[in-house]
Formats: structure tokens, sequence, C-alpha cells
């Protein structure tokens, strides 16, 4: 025991003595009593006992704030929890002003409505009398093969004479890949440096393929696109029903605007409804259809003029009425 310890144990002693005369064994037990909880409570083992729980719990709260800081999170309901939200507000609101101010029909459009909405323009499956219509045949004929040599001279599109001319083209953007994807894909056997077309070409592909998508969930395919005057030549010795590569009937995918998309394949459902799709867009003046049997597919041409609108569209019906009589 320390000096200290043993003046405190004297006063209470002192202190004690008036009752010792009442209860001396009393006084004597609770002297000694004192003494022996001095001792122990400045024993080394009790100061180092003391010691270790403080460290630990310290070391407790510091694990449980680092944890916390690195889940970013703070006590729900607690003040920093509060001050934490509205000064992520204001950072956001300083970082894009324009989010926070949403038009409410922004707000209510769903993109399951966007897709209702596009789903009714697109014409639905030929139906009469609540049977499957299958429209007649979309057959070419010379005269719309010399339509559509006459109509690419007019808007400027000369034939593609070599690959040099072909890949030139491309580096100027005058001819793009075709738009592959889920809704389209292309013949395997169609080589590399021909799977291009003209830009409005290719939006009516990517509109086309789309909308059957939509109707069927199932991919279209093309199996010819741009083609070169070299090309076209060695074609004519291994095809006889190939067009030529010059004069007036000369094959239109010399132009690059021209492309192949296989019948085969399709179910006659979505024959039909490729017909019900291509006859108001070739009687609009925007395509060429030329339905082959041969190679089974549709040999469609499209013109600069081509811009897909409600118009064309809404027309289908009006005119499969007309084909139907």
């Amino acid at each position: 025991m320390t000096t200290y310890d043993l003046l405190q144990v004297s006063v209470i002693w002192k202190n004690s003595g008036r009752f010792a005369a009442i209860h001396p064994m009393r006084c004597y037990y609770s002297a000694v009593s004192l003494v022996l909880a001095c001792g122990l409570a400045t024993s080394p083992c009790a100061l180092a006992a003391h010691r270790h729980h403080k460290v630990k719990s310290d070391t407790h709260v510091k694990e449980r704030k680092v944890k916390e800081h690195h889940r970013g999170t703070v006590p729900a309901g607690s003040i920093e929890a509060h001050n934490a939200v509205n000064q992520h507000k204001e950072m956001y609101k300083h970082a894009h002003p324009a989010a926070l101010h949403v038009s409410p029909s922004r707000r209510r459009a769903r993109p399951e409505t966007e897709t209702v909405n596009l789903a009714e323009t697109i014409p639905p499956i030929p139906m009469k009398d609540g049977h499957l219509f299958v429209p007649p045949p979309l057959v070419g004929s010379l005269a719309s093969l010399e339509r559509q040599n006459e109509r690419d001279d007019a808007e400027g599109l000369k034939p593609i004479e070599d690959d040099a001319q072909l890949n030139a083209m491309r580096r100027e953007g005058e001819l793009v890949a075709l738009p592959v994807n889920a809704q389209l894909r292309v013949n395997p056997e169609l080589p590399m440096e021909r799977r291009y077309t003209r830009p409005w070409t290719e939006t009516f592909l990517t509109d086309i393929a789309r909308a059957h998508y939509i109707r069927f969930h199932r991919a279209l395919q093309v199996n010819s696109a741009v083609r070169t005057v070299e090309f076209q030549r060695h074609l004519i010795r291994v095809n006889a029903n190939a067009a030529p590569a010059e004069g007036d009937t000369a094959s239109p995918h010399l132009t690059g605007a021209t492309i192949d998309i296989a019948k085969k394949g399709l179910s006659l459902s979505e024959i039909a409804w490729m017909r019900a799709y291509l006859l108001p867009l070739e009687t609009a003046g925007k395509i060429d259809v030329e339905e082959e049997f041969y190679q089974s597919c549709f040999h469609i041409t499209v013109y600069k003029s081509y811009v897909p609108g409600e118009a064309v569209r809404r027309s289908s019906t009006a005119l499969l009425a007309a084909r139907m009589r």
C-alpha cells in the first residue's frame, strides 16, 4: 500500500472510533476490508486488467468506425445520416441541374408503352374472313428493271467498276456496312467486301428488320448487297439468270442501293406480311421489288427518296383491301 492509502485508512479508522465501543468487531472488519480493497485496486494485476479492458474497448470502437467508413453508411436516423443525404443532394444538383427538372410527360413515359406505340405502326399479318390472306407475289418485269436503272442514273448512281472503287467509296462514306444485329443477319457465304450498301438502303433494312422482329421475333437474312461490274461479269458465266453488267437492264446491285432478302426459311405468314409491308412502299415510289423464285428472295432497290413515314404504313390496309377484290 502507498502512504496515501495508509493515511486514508487511518482517517477512516479514527472516524469509526466512535462506534468502537458499540461495535468494535464490526469496525475492525470494515477497516480490514477497506485495506484489502485498496490493496487489490492498486496491485499490478488489477492495473493490467483495467488497461487491457480499455484497449480492447477502444479497438472495438475503431473497427466499427472503419467498417462504417468503408460501407459508406452511418446509423439510420442519425444526424450524420441526415447531413450526408443533404450533402449528396446538393452535389447532384450542381453537377446535373437539368436532371432535377423532368417534365411530367417524360415521367409518365414507360418503355413498354413506347413498344406498343411502335407496334401499332407496323402492318398486321394479312387476314381475310378470319383466315390468313397471302397477297399475290410482287413479280418483277423488264419494265421494272429498266425503271430501276433509269432512276439510279437520275439520282447520280453509277455502276461500281471494281474493288478499288468500292473500297474508296467505303472510306468516303458513300457505302456503309449492313446493319447486322439480332434482327438482321447476313448469309455467311457473302464475302466481307460485299457486305455494304447505300446509307438510305441501310435505313430501309433497319426499319423492315425491326418491324419484322417485333411481329415475328425472328431475324431476316440478307443474301446479297453491293456488287462490282467485275464481279457481275464473273457471275453471268456461272448463273444464267444473272442480270447483265452493262446496258439499260444492268443489275441494280452495281450501284450499291439494292439488296436481296432471303425468302427461304420464312413461314407463309411471314411471306404474306413481307408483301403487305413492301407493297405500299413500292406504290409510293420509295422502292422497287422483284420477288425472285429461282434464288428465292425479295430483290429490293431502295431510292434516295425513301423516308419511313406513318402515311405509307397506314396506306397498307387500303392497298391490301384493293388487292383482295
